[in-house]
């Protein structure tokens, strides 16, 4: 092979190198793009299942409290929505008010409520309660409802 031709296939062949170079780049990019797209998805995802999660500890806790407590039965009524101070004796008072303010904190925009159901002659009392709160991506907020026989 004469000089000349190799010279110009090695030329060829270092502008080809280079195109591959830009192409890859290229594709590479585009993957990282998506990694990143998926990232976010996962913790928007992250996000929503601590908030579901810290919903349901929230209302496990008063019903705890709810059971612990059975005397008068009605105690934890808030006739829905609670407020602070409500309830129908001291240790009532005190569990709903740190409830209250524990779903506050926790949730963001976060909202309770508890009602009581007297049973009838062979039925149980029933609370329900449940626990509210604003999520980015919903338009309308979330509820966890928990229901407890007493």
């Amino acid at each position: 092979m004469s000089k000349h031709a190799q010279r110009g296939s090695r030329n060829l062949a270092r502008g080809f190198t280079l195109v591959e170079v830009l192409v890859a780049l290229l594709v590479l990019s585009i993957g990282m793009l998506g990694i990143a797209a998926l990232y976010l998805d996962s913790l928007r995802a992250s996000r929503a299942a601590l908030y579901r999660t810290q919903a349901v500890v929230l209302a496990s806790d008063i019903a705890d409290r709810i059971r612990a407590n059975r005397n008068p039965v009605d105690a934890y009524d808030c006739d829905g929505e609670c407020v602070a101070g409500t309830g129908g004796n001291a240790v009532a008072i005190i569990d709903i008010n740190a409830w209250i303010a524990n779903v506050q904190r926790e949730l963001p925009g976060g909202t309770c409520s508890l009602t009581f159901t007297a049973g009838a002659a062979n039925a149980p009392n029933l609370y329900d309660v449940a626990v509210t709160w604003t999520e980015v991506g919903y338009e309308d907020p979330l509820t966890y409802t928990l229901q407890i026989e007493i």
